[in-house]
C-alpha cells in the first residue's frame, strides 16, 4: 500500500526570510513587494471597485503591498494584500523585508534537498510544499510517527519550521498538515474520509468560481462535499466537479512527479545597503555559507568547488570561482578561501547582492573498526602534519613508542603513519598476535624487541588502579630513618618500599630512582618517587 508524507511550511516567503535571519522568528514580520500603478485599497486590503473613488484618487506608483506575513504578525491582524501603512497601523512594531526571489528559491531547494535525504522519491508541489513517498522507510526509521519526526528534524536542520501529515494519499496528507496543529499527524489507512470530514472546504484550494458555487449550495466542509452524489456533480460541474469530489474523498488522480536536484546548489542573500568593505562582506559570506553547509550536511554531501557571484551597485556582476584541493563541508576553510580570492580580485563597485553556488559531490565513506575512530583523508592528514611540523618542529612530531627499559615513561618518537588495514581476528573474535615491533636503536646499539604486554588479571581479582600524574609534581617530603614520614605536611600512616631502579650509568643521562607507596593521614594512597641523583621527591601517582 502506498503511503505519503506531506511537508508543509506555512507563510512561505516569511519563512524564507526567517531562515536568513533567525532572530525574526519571534517578531511580527511582513514581506513587501512594490506594485506600480496600484489601485486604491480599502480597509481590508481589497481593491476598491467604486469608479467615483478612482476618479477622485489618481493611481499611485510604487505602493508597498504585503505579500506575506508570519504567524506573529497575523496574530496582530496583519494579512497579505494590505498596504504597508495599514499593516503598521495594526502592528506598530512591525518588521518589514523586501521579497528577494533568490532567497525564496534557495529556501525551496533547501527544503527539497533535506527531504531527499530521507526518501529517494519526493515531489515538488509548490512553494513550501513537498510530498514524500514513505514506502519502505519503516524498516530504516520506524513507524509513521517516527518518519514524520525525521522529516520535521530535516526541515529544521536547514532552518525551516514545518508540519507533516502522513496518509495513504497525498491529498489527505496535505489537508491534514494544513489543518492540524501538531507537528506530526498520522491518519491510519482507511480513515481518510472520516479524518477530513470536519475540515473547512477552503483547505482543498479549489478554483475561486468553483468554491463560490459550493458556497451557494451550502457546502462548508470537506465532508459535505464528499456526501454529494457523484453523478450529479458530473452533470452540473463536469470534470472540475469530479476532481473536487475526488479530493474530498482523499483520492489522488494526478501522477507522482519525482523531483531531481540540480547539478549545483545555490544560496543567495539580497542586501538593503551597499557594502564596500571586505570585512563586512566576509560576515555576509559567512552567513550564506552556513546555510549552504547545513544543506550539504543534511544530504551527506560535500562541495568540490564554489562560485561566488556578487551583484554590484553599478548594475553589473562580479563572479569568481574557487576550486578545492579536496571536498569539504566546513564553513571556516571555505570562507578563508573565498576571502583570499576576493582580496586578490576585488569587485569594482559596492556590493548589493551575494550568491554562492556549490558543486556537490558524494564523499566515499570508509569502513573502519567498531572501536576505532574513522581514519582522516590522506590529503587532510598531510596538511595537518605539515602545519604541526611548522609549529613544533619536525623532531617533536610523530607517534610515541615505548622503549625496552626499566626507566619510567621511557619512549621514543617515530614517524606517524595511520594504520592501512585493521588487525586480523582469530576464530574467537580476538586480535591475532603479531610479532613484536622493533624499538629504534640508541647510540648504535642493536635494536631490541619491546617488552611483551603483561597478561590481564582475572576479573575476580580486586586491584587498585594507579592514576599517574604527568608531569610528576614536586613534593615536600620529611623522612625518618630514610623512610617518608610527612608528605606536604600530612603525616604518613604506613609506607612500603623502596623499589629501586637505575640505569644508563655510562651516559650523561644516567638515572636512579626510589619508589614508595604511602598511606597518608587523610586516607589517600599515593606513590612517591625520589631521584637519588638530585635528592628531589615527586608525587608520581594516586591510587583510585
Amino acid at each position: 500500500m502506498s503511503r505519503f508524507g506531506c511537508v508543509l511550511v506555512e507563510h512561505w516567503d516569511a519563512g524564507a526570510v526567517e531562515r536568513c535571519e533567525p532572530a525574526l522568528r519571534e517578531r511580527p514580520l511582513v514581506i513587501l513587494d512594490a506594485r506600480v500603478d496600484a489601485p486604491d485599497v480599502g480597509r481590508e486590503g481589497a481593491p476598491t471597485t467604486n469608479p467615483a473613488a478612482k476618479r477622485r484618487s489618481p493611481p499611485t506608483a510604487n505602493i508597498q503591498m504585503v505579500v506575506e506575513a508570519n504567524a506573529t504578525a497575523r496574530e496582530q491582524g496583519v494579512r497579505p494584500g494590505m498596504t504597508e501603512t495599514e499593516a503598521r497601523a495594526r502592528c506598530p512594531m512591525l518588521v518589514t523585508r523586501p521579497r528577494v526571489d533568490e532567497s525564496v528559491l534557495s529556501a525551496r531547494h533547501a527544503l527539497l534537498e533535506a527531504m531527499l535525504a530521507v526518501s529517494p522519491r519526493i515531489e515538488d508541489a509548490g512553494a513550501g510544499l513537498v510530498y514524500v513517498d514513505t514506502v519502505g522507510l519503516e524498516r530504516l526509521i520506524g513507524d509513521p510517527a517516527s518518519i514524520g519526526r525525521r522529516l520535521v528534524h530535516q526541515a529544521r536542520a536547514v532552518g525551516l519550521t514545518a508540519r507533516v501529515g502522513l496518509a495513504v494519499s497525498r491529498t489527505a496528507a496535505r489537508v491534514t498538515a494544513a489543518s492540524a496543529s501538531a507537528a506530526v499527524t498520522v491518519i491510519p489507512p482507511g480513515r481518510e474520509r472520516a479524518a477530513l470530514a470536519r475540515t473547512q472546504l477552503a483547505a482543498l484550494d479549489l478554483a475561486p468560481d468553483l468554491a463560490a458555487t459550493f458556497a451557494r449550495w451550502g457546502v462548508r466542509t470537506i465532508g459535505d462535499l464528499a456526501a454529494l452524489p457523484r453523478e450529479g456533480l458530473a452533470m452540473r460541474l463536469g470534470p472540475a466537479g469530479l476532481r473536487a469530489h475526488d479530493l474530498a474523498l482523499g483520492l489522488d488522480r494526478d501522477p507522482f512527479r519525482p523531483w531531481t536536484p540540480p547539478p549545483f546548489w545555490e544560496e543567495a542573500q539580497g542586501l538593503d545597503w551597499e557594502i564596500d568593505s571586505l570585512g563586512v562582506l566576509a560576515g555576509v559570506l559567512e552567513t550564506v555559507l552556513e546555510r549552504l553547509c547545513r544543506r550539504l550536511g543534511a544530504a551527506a554531501l560535500a562541495a568540490d568547488a564554489l562560485e561566488v557571484r556578487l551583484g554590484l551597485a553599478s548594475g553589473g556582476h562580479h563572479a569568481r570561482d574557487v576550486s578545492f584541493a579536496y571536498p569539504m563541508g566546513e564553513v571556516k576553510p571555505m570562507l578563508t578561501l573565498l576571502v583570499l580570492e576576493l582580496e586578490a580580485h576585488p569587485p569594482c563597485a559596492p556590493v548589493t547582492r551575494v550568491a554562492v553556488s556549490a558543486h556537490p559531490i558524494r564523499t566515499q565513506a570508509g569502513q573502519g573498526g567498531l572501536c576505532q575512530p574513522p581514519a582522516p583523508a590522506p590529503r587532510d592528514l598531510v596538511s595537518v602534519l605539515a602545519r604541526l611540523a611548522a609549529l613544533v618542529g619536525a623532531d617533536n612530531l610523530g607517534s610515541p613508542t615505548l622503549v625496552d627499559s626499566h626507566r619510567s615513561d621511557a619512549f621514543t618518537m617515530l614517524a606517524f603513519s595511520p594504520p592501512t588495514e585493521s588487525e586480523p581476528l582469530d576464530r574467537r573474535g580476538r586480535r591475532a598476535e603479531r610479532a613484536p615491533r622493533q624499538a629504534p636503536a640508541a647510540s648504535g646499539a642493536p635494536a631490541r624487541p619491546l617488552a611483551e604486554p603483561q597478561p590481564q588479571s582475572d576479573a575476580r581479582d580486586q586491584r587498585l588502579a594507579l592514576r599517574r600524574l604527568r608531569p610528576a609534581r614536586r613534593a615536600d617530603v620529611e623522612t625518618a630513618a630514610e623512610r617518608p614520614a610527612r608528605v606536604n605536611a600530612r603525616p604518613v600512616v604506613a609506607c612500603a618500599g623502596p623499589w629501586r631502579a637505575s640505569g644508563e650509568w655510562w651516559d650523561t643521562h644516567a638515572w636512579a630512582r626510589d619508589e614508595w607507596d604511602v598511606v597518608l593521614g587523610d586516607g589517600a594512597l599515593c606513590r612517591l618517587a625520589r631521584d637519588r641523583l638530585t635528592g628531589h621527591w615527586y608525587l608520581d601517582g594516586v591510587y583510585d
